[in-house]
């Protein structure tokens, strides 16, 4: 584990690339390419070391306590007289799951993540964790204001208006059930496929409306692949 985090300069094409990426997508160049490096190496790709298999997932935790911390201290700045469920709420809106996956799409992570294509629904997953590593490996590199700054200019502002934040309703499945009741229409959600990976289940769901087939979504629990289903569904019908 320790070879490969040590300190290591870019000494092939892929590093150079990853470089590229990452001065693209957070603003600056690594010091150490080896954190970044394993921030983008999903477990199905891992590597086995002496018994431990090398993968994104410790900066990943890490990253998911640094993103959360970061987003906490903006909104805490932002937002001075707003109490802490309000602040507990956008966080969570900001931070959860699909909108971690969508912005991790947008920023361009899926052209970094290193995984078994074989599984061809597992980057559909898989991006949003990728991301909280690449905050973990930014925070590991660069130390926490650093990574705030990240976050707050190249991860929050560019990419969510928090007016719209605030005053949008997350619960996507309760907005589309909501839509289909008022238009006097059947709808469904259904688990298509339940895949095990090394650590968690991977599911997939699809929202029916009147037999049709809508949003395909993917979650590791059966209540974010709905609700993944759920807004892309919304998407579908401009709800």
């Amino acid at each position: 584990m320790w070879n490969l985090l040590k300190l290591s300069k870019a000494n092939s094409k892929d590093d150079k690339k990853l470089i590229t990426a990452i001065r693209t997508i957070a603003g600056f160049a690594p010091s150490n390419i080896a954190l970044y490096k394993l921030a983008t190496l999903h477990s199905s790709k891992g590597i086995d070391k002496e018994g431990f298999r090398e993968s994104n997932e410790r900066l990943e935790y890490l990253g998911d306590a640094v993103l959360g911390a970061a987003v906490a201290d903006y909104l805490f700045k932002k937002y001075p007289f707003k109490d802490e469920g309000f602040l507990t709420e956008i966080r969570s809106r900001i931070v959860n799951r699909e909108s971690l996956n969508h912005l991790a799409r947008k920023v361009g992570i899926a052209a970094i993540v290193q995984f078994d294509h074989k599984n061809s629904q597992l980057q559909q997953v898989i991006l949003g964790n990728t991301l909280e590593a690449l905050v973990g490996a930014v925070y590991m590199d660069k130390g926490f204001i650093r990574c705030k700054k990240f976050v707050v200019d190249k991860l929050i502002q560019p990419y969510f208006d928090l007016e719209v934040v605030v005053n949008s309703n997350s619960n996507h499945k309760s907005k589309i059930i909501e839509w289909a009741q008022r238009n006097g229409m059947e709808i469904k959600f259904e688990i298509l496929n339940v895949k095990n990976a090394r650590n968690s289940k991977e599911f997939s769901a699809q929202v029916f409306i009147a037999e049709q087939p809508y949003g395909l979504g993917y979650g590791y629990t059966k209540k974010k692949a709905e609700q993944d289903a759920a807004q892309k569904t919304c998407e579908m019908l401009n709800i």
